[in-house]
């Protein structure tokens, strides 16, 4: 082997992104409460009323998992009754990008 030949070794998925993208896409939900986001929706007892079939435990748990990812933000108001509303991150708007890629390549698969 010469001095310019080159070794390549092994490229791995990048697992972190590739577990998000996993879990949100395994989640049922998550689609769905991007839409109501976008909608201007982003209370939680409004989002179980808006859609049917969504209960609050697992919308919480979906809410729950996108603010550990970092693509929701959650934002508690100090008031009697409780006020929560969730909103985007800034990494979430790339991440949310990347998701209508990856729409926009499954419509090109199915000729759309």
């Amino acid at each position: 082997m010469t001095s310019q030949e080159k070794k390549f070794s092994r490229k791995l998925a990048p697992q972190s992104s590739a577990r998000m993208v996993e879990t949100i896409y395994g989640c049922k939900w998550s689609l769905t409460v991007y839409q109501l986001l976008h909608a201007g929706i982003n209370r939680p007892g409004e989002m179980v009323r808006q859609v049917e079939g969504l209960s609050t435990k697992v919308l919480n748990q979906c809410l729950k998992r996108n603010v550990e990812f970092g693509i929701l933000d959650k934002q508690v108001f100090n008031e009697l009754p409780p006020r929560v509303e969730y909103q985007v991150t800034p990494f979430g708007e790339k991440f949310l990008a990347i998701l209508e890629q990856l729409e926009a390549l499954q419509m090109e698969i199915d000729g759309e």
